[in-house]
């Protein structure tokens, strides 16, 4: 059984599943509204394994989609998989944001882009499922890259929303590289991206790892900003 976590975005999902020989079979999932990540994780992630009649022992790995993305989410995410991975001894398999959606777009070369806010934007290269590079960029950095020959094509991490119009979404500045629209992973796509380092053994150190924030909190550089002005 694994168990998988992705908190990064404007929801939060779980999911329990079974590896079988080529796949991941889900067993359960369940979704979280923004701004009751800390209060409900593990109450859901209790609730989950119980409807399966488990308990955490049961858990073969834990699956964590550690960034880019909501700060805070990334934080409770993270910190409560680490917790429960060193506290039940279980191993932790750690995947980025923008590798799902680099995988879900089936394509063998690919920018995946998500919205950072402030008119910037999370970046991520990928040939054939090889991370080749990923970045904070500016707008106008997106689109110089996007637009690059050879550059692949550009998949934008989109509303749930089908019906989100390019021109009013986050994404919109985007709009002139031809964009592939996706929606957001959940932690069941995690959970089927992960089962092959699960099967390797590919599992991180939870002592060692950190999260994939790709810039600096506002609280942090406001205090790198006043200790440069002392």
């Amino acid at each position: 059984m694994l168990l998988a976590l992705n908190t990064c975005g404007s929801t939060a999902s779980i999911a329990l599943g079974v590896a079988d020989t080529h796949d991941v079979k889900i067993l359960a999932t369940a979704e979280l509204a923004v701004r009751t990540y800390s209060a409900r994780l593990i109450p859901e992630i209790a609730a989950l394994l119980e409807s399966q009649q488990a308990i955490l022992r049961d858990v073969e790995a834990i699956v964590v989609v550690n960034g880019p993305g909501s700060f805070t989410g990334i934080r409770v995410g993270l910190s409560t998989a680490k917790g429960l991975a060193e506290g039940a001894g279980i191993p932790l398999i750690a995947v980025s944001r923008l590798a799902l959606l680099a995988n879900a777009s089936l394509l063998p070369h690919v920018l995946a882009a998500v919205d950072a806010g402030r008119g910037e934007y999370y970046v991520g290269e990928y040939r054939n499922g090889e991370n080749l590079g990923e970045v904070l960029l500016s707008g106008k950095e997106t689109v110089a890259v996007a637009t690059q020959p050879g550059a692949g094509v550009l998949v934008c991490d989109e509303s749930r929303a089908d019906d989100v119009s390019p021109a009013t979404s986050a994404c919109s500045a985007l709009a002139i590289c031809g964009p592939v629209y996706v929606q957001p992973p959940d932690a069941a796509e995690a959970l089927r991206f992960a089962v092959k380092r699960f099967r390797a053994g590919q599992f991180d150190d939870p002592e060692a790892l950190n999260a994939n924030y790709l810039r600096r909190s506002d609280a942090e550089v406001l205090r790198l900003a006043r200790a440069a002005a002392k």
